[in-house]
């Protein structure tokens, strides 16, 4: 059986690091990306998040800086992301040290990113972030354009898609749980994870270690992820490890 993964995810604005808070990125916690990298303890967290929040097209060379340098002290696998419109561009990415490609709003405005990343890289290399958030009718609709623009397309149905275009995996997040400190959506992720075969990461809410516990007994996600509580917790990512291994949860020992 393939082992849990705890994620944390560094969100980047404009070459700094900030909280997020329903998709507002007003706190700035670090002031250069290789500090949040270096709070981490390598050989607790499984993986790493990086994606790009900035709100101009004009950050994406300066974020191929930024990847570059927190790189070479990254000894986990990164999945990056944020304005990535294009193979070229992809390519630019792993080739500084991403080891995946996460991709949102131009997934959904062109499917065929999808197929085409997945076709030159891989699909284990493709990771669609989908941001989901109620309608006034109650139903789950997809996001994006960093949160600013619902679509008529529901979550459940756009996860379904994107496997069928080649994504390998599923960064799902809750504009309503993200920065709300009350832990994940627990029904939404669950009824994403039965209905793909693909792995699902859960993201958005969390504030003890115990939503993250939560996450995978709940719902049985592949990873779960986190990036508020792990910036501002001493040895955070140690301490969620222990706290799920405690739980007998399948995730590689310390």
């Amino acid at each position: 059986m393939l082992k849990k993964r705890l994620i944390a995810v560094i969100l980047v604005r404009d070459g700094r690091v900030v909280q997020s808070v329903k998709f507002k990125h007003t706190n700035v916690i670090h002031y250069d990306a290789i500090h949040a990298i270096e709070s981490f303890n390598r050989w607790a967290i499984d993986e790493i998040v990086v994606l790009n929040v900035s709100k101009s097209i004009e950050s994406q060379k300066p974020f191929l800086s930024v990847i570059e340098n927190i790189s070479k002290e990254c000894f986990v696998p990164m999945s990056v992301g944020g304005w990535i419109d294009s193979v070229a561009y992809g390519k630019e990415l792993l080739s500084l040290g991403a080891d995946k490609l996460t991709i949102n709003t131009q997934a959904y405005e062109s499917p065929k990113l999808i197929e085409d990343l997945a076709s030159k890289f891989g699909s284990q290399c493709v990771v669609v972030s989908m941001d989901s958030k109620t309608d006034d009718q109650g139903d789950e609709r997809l996001v994006i354009d960093r949160g600013s623009r619902m679509t008529p397309q529901s979550t459940v149905a756009w996860a379904k898609k994107v496997q069928e275009f080649g994504a390998g995996e599923i960064f799902l997040n809750s504009i309503d749980h993200d920065g709300n400190r009350k832990g994940y959506h627990l029904s939404l992720i669950k009824e994403v994870v039965e209905a793909v075969s693909i792995p699902v990461i859960a993201m958005g809410g969390v504030l003890t270690w115990n939503h993250l516990i939560e996450g995978v007994e709940h719902t049985d996600a592949s990873a779960v992820a986190a990036a508020n509580i792990f910036h501002y917790t001493e040895h955070s990512t140690k301490k969620a490890k222990r706290a799920l291994l405690n739980k007998k949860l399948n995730f590689r020992n310390l």
